[in-house]
């Protein structure tokens, strides 16, 4: 007598059997995604309210990101380029980012706004406090910014915007100082 081998067939799916099946795993997924939370990260903000945010980088001396994704653009305070895609890093632009980054480093700031809430690029365009002190000014003062004030904002900032700078001027402060702050091509030692 010879023993046949069983043949193993493989099982197939019923067309009600895979939808199913596909409604099970839909199910699964909407399960993970709700108790681990959305899988992508969250889209800036349309709106934001004047108060308290948490820092999650910070891109240059005058911009950074919320860590709700929204970017914060200082208003009246316009530093050295470090970042941009068709200028080369300017004079003073790496020690402005610096002071930005350590003035953030605790994390959480208080914004205000004013009369214009967005640029053309559609940052928010905010004061920004850490405590009792206006990093858009400090930024000003510290020579590292100079004062716009062509833009719309309070006059009453604008005069201290301008006041800081003068002081900045007559001190000798970061980009007043004229201190040639060559940046070195990427690679290369200072």
């Amino acid at each position: 007598m010879v023993r046949r081998r069983p043949t193993y067939r493989r099982p197939t799916l019923r067309g009600w059997q895979r939808v199913a099946a596909l409604a099970l795993a839909l199910a699964i997924l909407a399960l993970l995604r709700w108790w681990f939370g959305p899988f992508e990260q969250p889209a800036a903000p349309e709106a934001l309210a004047e108060g308290a945010y948490q820092v999650e980088k910070v891109v240059d001396g005058d911009t950074f990101v919320l860590t709700n994704g929204a970017k914060i653009r200082l208003i009246g305070a316009d530093t050295p380029e470090t970042v941009h895609p068709d200028r080369p890093v300017e004079p003073w632009g790496p020690e402005a980012t610096e002071f930005t980054r350590r003035f953030l480093a605790g994390g959480e700031v208080h914004l205000v706004f004013d009369r214009e809430r967005k640029d053309r690029y559609g940052r928010f365009l905010a004061y920004v406090w850490v405590d009792d002190e206006m990093l858009n000014e400090s930024l000003i003062r510290a020579g590292l910014a100079r004062a716009r004030t062509e833009f719309r904002y309070a006059a009453a900032r604008k005069t201290l915007f301008r006041r800081a700078e003068a002081e900045a001027r007559s001190e000798g402060r970061g980009i007043w100082s004229g201190a040639d702050r060559t940046v070195a091509p990427a690679g290369a030692g200072r």
